[in-house]
């Protein structure tokens, strides 16, 4: 008999279109292995068993089926984007729990494309921090439950590495995407400005956040990319010859990249020279502003999320980043701080077609309720684990977060790789030659 859970998106949707799998077989299978899981993961607030079924079993009617480059395929969507149905309360008790009247526009897509939602996935609250925990639940890291999953899209990116889902949607505001990926083994992309939809009216914290795909390949991810981006479904374009830079040194400073993620992006380096790339050394010119100005945008992104809710039913930590983050409301929401920085790095990036970078600077934190924790504790945490993934939000270019090797534990590492605005395309063809040279395992090992 075969077994779908732990197979890939685009093996799952080839199967049903050709028949040799129905839908309703397929999400009842990862649905069973979600029962079996969860409560050694926390990836899902809830679960939506019976919708889904009923979900699977509309997709096999579709008179469109054969069409569908998602036909079938089970999909966790994070719990600050809409589904239908479902109450989207952004990991706070704060929110309110009533079901959507509609879809964001990415969930829309996806099922548009035959993939059926079969949960929403834990997030920390509001989305603030690089651990996923909170009143509603704590995700943890597959690969070592003691450890945070990471975040903000720790639940999504959970579900993706216990098999509990072949893909999973997320976003990415200060590295809410490529944090968790690197934690559990995936692989993502933070797409540029304006190639995915936001979503009206949704927070961006001031145009930082962008939604994008959490996969086990490359393959898949640019299969949801593309569903994401309304564009056709195919193979990357060959790269051809590129110019990468490889800089381990951190963007803020006091900060120090540990020697296990340092070796990663060694690694990566030298597969890609081997498949003809010109790689040397060189660091952008990041500025001295920098820690100061994410720290503005950070915080004032959860203070404008904030403004609408009962503070007394945020936890400590959220209260304090949002009342520190309203007086840089309107110097923010300017964006002159991030058009400087942009103008800054441009001549690097002239010299240089892909910038490869350590995805962290050391492994996630324990997990645990950091939500309980004071503040000055979490952002501690937070920048002095993953100081390498907010100087692409603030810049608004596309950055992914790729597997490459593994740490001392046996828990998977990453490198981030960042270019210029418009060529997704060329990063996930370089994350695809990486992937043939470095194959990675595509689920930890829970069963």
């Amino acid at each position: 008999m075969t077994t779908w859970a732990g197979r890939t998106a685009a093996e799952i949707a080839a199967a049903v279109r050709d028949k040799r799998v129905t839908p309703r077989e397929v999400v009842a299978e990862h649905l069973a292995r979600i029962e079996r899981l969860d409560g050694r993961v926390g990836a899902f607030r809830a679960v939506r068993a019976e919708a889904a079924l009923a979900e699977a079993d509309e997709v096999a009617a579709r008179g469109d089926f054969a069409e569908l480059p998602l036909a079938g395929v089970p999909v966790a969507v994070k719990d600050n984007l809409a589904v239908r149905g479902e109450s989207r309360r952004i990991g706070s008790a704060a929110t309110p729990d009533t079901p959507a009247a509609r879809d964001h526009v990415t969930v829309a897509r996806l099922r548009a494309a035959g993939a059926v939602v079969v949960g929403v996935t834990n997030v920390p609250e509001l989305c603030v921090f690089g651990t996923t925990d909170g009143v509603l639940g704590i995700a943890r890291n597959p690969w070592d439950p003691t450890r945070s999953a990471g975040g903000s899209s720790g639940g999504s990116a959970a579900a993706v590495a216990a098999g509990m889902v072949p893909i999973a949607l997320g976003n990415d505001g200060m590295g809410s995407l490529r944090i968790p990926a690197a934690n559990c083994g995936l692989v993502t992309i933070k797409p540029g400005q304006g190639v995915i939809p936001t979503g009206e009216g949704d927070s961006t914290w001031f145009g930082m956040a962008e939604n994008g795909p959490l996969a086990t390949t490359v393959e898949d991810a640019r299969l949801m990319f593309s569903v994401l981006a309304g564009t056709e479904p195919g193979p990357a374009p060959e790269p051809g010859v590129l110019r990468v830079a490889v800089s381990l040194r951190s963007p803020l400073a006091g900060v120090t990249v540990s020697r296990p993620f340092a070796a990663a992006a060694r690694d990566a380096a030298g597969l890609l020279m081997r498949a003809g790339h010109q790689v040397r050394r060189a660091d952008p010119p990041y500025p001295m502003s920098l820690a100061t100005t994410s720290l503005t945008h950070w915080t004032a992104g959860t203070a404008a999320d904030a403004l609408p809710l009962d503070p007394r039913l945020l936890t400590r930590r959220t209260r304090v980043h949002a009342r520190l983050g309203r007086p840089f409301l309107r110097t923010v929401s300017s964006g002159s701080s991030r058009e400087r920085l942009r103008r800054r790095l441009e001549p690097f990036f002239a010299e240089h077609d892909v910038l490869l970078t350590p995805a962290l600077a050391r492994r996630s934190p324990k997990a645990g309720p950091w939500h309980e924790r004071g503040w000055l504790r979490n952002v501690l945490a937070n920048t002095t684990y993953s100081p390498l993934t907010p100087p692409w939000n603030l810049t608004g270019w596309p950055a992914m977060s790729v597997p490459c090797g593994t740490l001392p534990s046996g828990a998977p590492c990453a490198v981030q790789l960042v270019g210029r605005p418009g060529t997704e395309s060329r990063l996930l063809a370089l994350a695809e030659q990486l992937e043939e040279r470095n194959p990675w395992q595509r689920t930890a090992p829970m069963d």
